[in-house]
Parts: structure tokens; C-alpha cells; sequence
């Protein structure tokens, strides 16, 4: 394999995963015309970092990264080598999260920078020599980094709206209002594109008219979430909806608390899915960030994820909070890279929805408990506005 992934930072808070790292490393080797070369990299702690730095460098404590270049020009065996070595290069996984930290980006934003500074290194970039010279490197990483993001951007990320919650009100007094299908026709208007509507088992807020009156007048799309269960399969293959979201579902939960274990459901979700799937309707399994889980709904046919956002949002300290971001991060890159279609949602609000957003890889943003609260006090209309507007300006915002 070109590139050579050694990891003895396993004890740190930050979620380092070598198979993406793996395929960021050779990215970055195809664009730079060296997709043959190998090279090999080590992350490490503070403390074995310190150790290189002055061993090698006669400094004092941790540094973000190290290049090694292989001389291959003056060592006679390294020429006789079928492959062309580039070298070696050290990052301190520790340092490089707190940098990202201070920095305001993601810990996965600033891997891929040090990744490329390195790399640029064992071609004999170096910004120390001179201002030209710096200015040179940095451009070039810049131009590297802005063409991955593209490479991952699917287009704007959208906006579809929940509206259960409006239901929640209608059922608590046994009435005809309010309707949600008139919330969602409000949504609409407002730039929403798409509408969700949960049928659980118990019809505790959405109901089978519901969806149905939905589904004769949606302009957009309708996401139908479900658990997968006889009776709600037999109504979802009966309507077809634009998608089907499958999502677990106990009776005593509020919400829905955490992803589906697809793993362990797999004979299950899998016929779940080939019955939609003959009738063209397209599911996605509502999944935590977890490698294991997406690599399961890729294996059962899913053609959408989409990621539980629920530890994130309910995150105390900002060091959690960063922590549940990466594990997102890196779980919709992984979906993405594997071929499947993202989404992401569940407790996202008007101050934590930016910074998900603006991830390239996720398509669309399920939201709706805070915009149904949020209408309360400024309309329906007007807060999926001012959703819509955080969601798109996000994608120009550059979180690092």
C-alpha cells in the first residue's frame, strides 16, 4: 500500500481513522502527480513527539508535524527500489487537536492540512527558506484543500422540515388544528425542500390522513420516517413516499433517542429495504456516527444514511461537543467514500446547525422541534427562513 499508516495515539480524545486517512494521504499523492510514491505516516502523543523534536531538531516539547524526506538521489539502495520512497512524516495527534480548538475547525480540518504541509515538505516545499517560498507553499496548500471539498460538495445542502410536532399540539386536544399539512405548505413556501412526517405505531402525533392528503399535495418531497414495522411497511409501500427514513422506535421515548442498530437487525432492515426497493422508493437508516453501523446499511442496500446529531446537540463542555463533531465528520466522510448518500439530523437548532451544515458530504438537514418553537414566536414562515438562511450561508462560511 503507497501510504503507510502507523497509529500510537490511541489513548487520544481525538477520533483519528486510518482507513480515511489513508484515502485523504493518497488524494493528495494523485493530485500532486506522485500516485505511485510511497510514504509512510506515524501520528503520535505530545509526549513521543516531543521526543522526535529533540532528538532531531534539538527543540524543546511537541511540534504539529515532521517531515523526513528520503534522499533518493545520493542513497544507492533506495534507487534500486520499484517504488519511489518520499519519506516520513510525524504528526502529533494531541497538538494537532488542540490547534484545531483554538483555531475554531474541526480536528479532521486540520489533519488534512498538516497531511498536506508534510507532503509538500517531502517535495522539497519549505516555508522557512524565504517569504517567496512561503507564500508558494501556502498557495499550493490552499489550491489542494479547497479542490478535496469540492470533490465531496454534492451541491447546497438543503433544508426539509419536521413538522410531528405540529401534530403534537393538534392531539393534545383531540381536534382538527393546527394541520400539519398546512404547516408543511407553509414550509414550502419558505424555501423548505422537503417535508418529514413520522407514523409511529402508536399515532401519537402524525396520522394516516395525514400523510396521505400530504402526499397528493407535497410540491417538494416527502421523507417518511418509520419504524420497521409490518403495518407501517404495508402503508409506506401503499402511498410511496419520495424516501422512507428508518429510524428504531420504543413506545415510552419522547423521541427518538439514539440510531438504529443495524448491525444487529440486518436480516430485518435488509427485506425492509428490498421492499421499497421494488417499488423504487429509496430508504435511508437513521444511524449514529459509528464506522460500524455505516458499513452495515452499505452491506444491506441502504442508498441513504443519515446521522444521529443528537450527543452533538445536547453536548455540556465545547471539548464534548468538538469530540461528538469529529465522530460526525469523519462518519459522513466514510458514507460518502463508500458510495452512499448522507443526511444528518435530530436536536439541531438555530445555534448549532451552522457548523454541521457546512460539512460537504451531508445533503440534507432534518429538522423540526426547534423551528415549530421558534414559530411560536415569529411564525411558521419566518422561522424555516431564518433556518433556511443558516444552512446556506454555512456553506460559505469557512470554519477553518
Amino acid at each position: 500500500m503507497p501510504v503507510d499508516i502507523t497509529i500510537h495515539a490511541k489513548d487520544s480524545k481525538a477520533p483519528v481513522f486510518a482507513e480515511q486517512t489513508a484515502h485523504f494521504t493518497q488524494w493528495i499523492l494523485n493530485r500532486l502527480d506522485e500516485s505511485s510514491a510511497r510514504v509512510s505516516l506515524l501520528l503520535v502523543d505530545d509526549t513521543e513527539m516531543s521526543w522526535y523534536n529533540e532528538t532531531y531538531r534539538g527543540k524543546t516539547g511537541p511540534t504539529n508535524v515532521l517531515s523526513f524526506p528520503m534522499d533518493s538521489e545520493t542513497d544507492v539502495g533506495l534507487c534500486a527500489l520499484p517504488i519511489k520512497e518520499l519519506g516520513d512524516i510525524i504528526i502529533s495527534v494531541d497538538t494537532a487537536s488542540q490547534e484545531a480548538q483554538n483555531a475554531g475547525e474541526t480536528f479532521g480540518q486540520r489533519l488534512r492540512w498538516l497531511i498536506t504541509h508534510g507532503l509538500l515538505h517531502l517535495l522539497g516545499y519549505d516555508h522557512e527558506r524565504s517569504a517567496e517560498e512561503h507564500e508558494l507553499m501556502y498557495a499550493k496548500e490552499q489550491e489542494l484543500l479547497q479542490q478535496f471539498t469540492l470533490t465531496r460538495r454534492r451541491g447546497m445542502t438543503q433544508l426539509a422540515i419536521n413538522v410531528d410536532h405540529v401534530a403534537t399540539i393538534r392531539q393534545a386536544r383531540g381536534i382538527k388544528e393546527p394541520d400539519p399539512v398546512s404547516a408543511a405548505a407553509i414550509c414550502e413556501l419558505a424555501g423548505a425542500a422537503g417535508i418529514v412526517m413520522h407514523l409511529r405505531e402508536d399515532r401519537r402525533h402524525i396520522q394516516d390522513r395525514d400523510v396521505r392528503i400530504l402526499r397528493e399535495t407535497i410540491k417538494t418531497k416527502l421523507n417518511l420516517e418509520m419504524g420497521a414495522a409490518e403495518e407501517i411497511i404495508r402503508f409506506a409501500v401503499d402511498i410511496q413516499p419520495d424516501m422512507v427514513t428508518l429510524v428504531p422506535e420504543k413506545r415510552q421515548e419522547l423521541t427518538t433517542e439514539g440510531g438504529l442498530d443495524v448491525c444487529a437487525q440486518k436480516t430485518k432492515l435488509a427485506e425492509t429495504i428490498a421492499q421499497m426497493t421494488e417499488k423504487n422508493i429509496p430508504v435511508s437508516l437513521f444511524i449514529d456516527p459509528d464506522p460500524k453501523q455505516i458499513q452495515a446499511s452499505l452491506d444491506i442496500g441502504a442508498t441513504f444514511v443519515e446521522i444521529h446529531t443528537g450527543r452533538y446537540c445536547d453536548a455540556i463542555t465545547e471539548q464534548e461537543r468538538n469530540h461528538e463533531f469529529q465522530l460526525i465528520e469523519h462518519a459522513a466522510d466514510e458514507a460518502f467514500q463508500m458510495g452512499l448518500r448522507v443526511n444528518a439530523g435530530h436536536g439541531l437548532d438555530y445555534t448549532n446547525t451552522a457548523q454541521i451544515a457546512a460539512l460537504p458530504t451531508i445533503e440534507e438537514l432534518s429538522i423540526g422541534h426547534a423551528i415549530i418553537g421558534r414559530a411560536l414566536f415569529v411564525g411558521l414562515d419566518q422561522a424555516v427562513r431564518e433556518m433556511r438562511e443558516i444552512v446556506e450561508s454555512a456553506q460559505f462560511v469557512n470554519f477553518s
